[in-house]
């Protein structure tokens, strides 16, 4: 499920049609200038091109071939404003996806603010994982949760991959809460996915033993890194998504904990962690004795950075 299957486009509910416009050569010039400011200040240069992308007309290809010589290019907002938000980017540090209020998530287009993380495309991988492991033990239906849903990717993602089961997505944040069913509803998926506000697993008491599967990306960075973090994530993504407690491993610990109350036997634990963490998660996971079949995976970069068990 894509953008086709929005009744309107993300983007266009949140901007609204083409209704500016700005000369080609005036457009190319900025850019310029934009690029040349973002190279000096080490943000990516293709930064601009993505902002470019969409709000206005162009595509990639448009891009690559030059605009200079347009007599015009249709934006969606004023051109004051798109180069007001652009000093915002370079002056504030804010993410280009907060700025636009969209951020490319599989084959999503997700609303984010910053009461949620931006997803990263590693997170994506969790979905994979996911599918594989639940046609491998035949969970493909029954109830699935995303503990900590935030912006409702991973439960978007599951509900997707697996069309016949029924997906819990949990967040302490009504804020987060709100955009993640925004965004379930853009893709018509709100009649299939149950949104809880609580801490973890607090909220789905109803459902001890009969959990297919249970996936989180929790906050796994360390207290004391986070004010060292790039200021895009610092200063402006929720601290509450990103701080783990003293080692980074506060929430996972509780996920281990708590979690074999709720799976089936044979229910799925699978997590995101960062780099390091793996291994310790996995140690943890057959001390604690409910567990099995526990599996280390690597990202698409070979870094070991989701856990996989099964409920004994």
């Amino acid at each position: 499920m894509g953008l086709d299957d929005c009744s309107i486009d993300p983007l266009t509910q949140l901007w609204g049609e083409f209704s500016a416009a700005v000369s080609g050569p005036e457009l190319a010039q900025w850019r310029s200038q934009a690029q040349e400011t973002a190279i000096a200040l080490a943000i990516s240069a293709t930064e601009v091109d993505w902002l470019l992308t969409q709000l206005s007309e162009l595509d990639r290809l448009a891009l690559r071939v030059g605009v200079s010589s347009r007599d015009e290019v249709r934006l969606r907002l004023p051109f004051r404003h798109l180069q007001q938000l652009w000093q915002q980017r370079i002056e504030q540090r804010i993410p280009v996806q907060y700025l636009v209020g969209l951020a490319p998530w599989r084959e999503f287009w997700l609303r984010v603010t910053p009461d949620v993380l931006i997803p990263r495309p590693e997170t994506e991988l969790l979905i994979d994982l996911a599918k594989v492991a639940a046609t491998a033990n035949q969970a493909t239906q029954g109830h699935w949760a995303d503990l900590g849903t935030g912006s409702g990717a991973i439960a978007l993602g599951l509900a997707t991959a697996l069309p016949q089961a029924e997906i819990f997505a949990v967040d302490c944040s009504a804020a987060a809460l709100a955009i993640a069913q925004s965004n379930a509803a853009i893709y018509h998926l709100h009649q299939r996915i149950h949104f809880y506000q609580g801490e973890w697993l607090t909220p789905l008491a109803h459902l001890q033993g009969r959990l297919q599967g249970i996936v989180s990306n929790p906050p796994y960075i360390p207290r004391a890194l986070v004010p060292t973090l790039a200021p895009e994530v610092a200063q402006h993504e929720p601290h509450l998504a990103l701080d783990g407690g003293k080692d980074g491993l506060e929430s996972v610990r509780h996920l281990i904990a708590t979690a074999p109350a709720y799976l089936k036997p044979g229910g799925i634990w699978l997590v995101e962690l960062m780099v390091g963490q793996a291994p310790i998660v996995a140690n943890l996971l057959e001390q604690q004795g409910d567990y099995a079949h526990i599996q280390i995976h690597a990202d698409l970069s070979g870094i070991p950075r989701f856990v996989l068990a099964q409920r004994s």
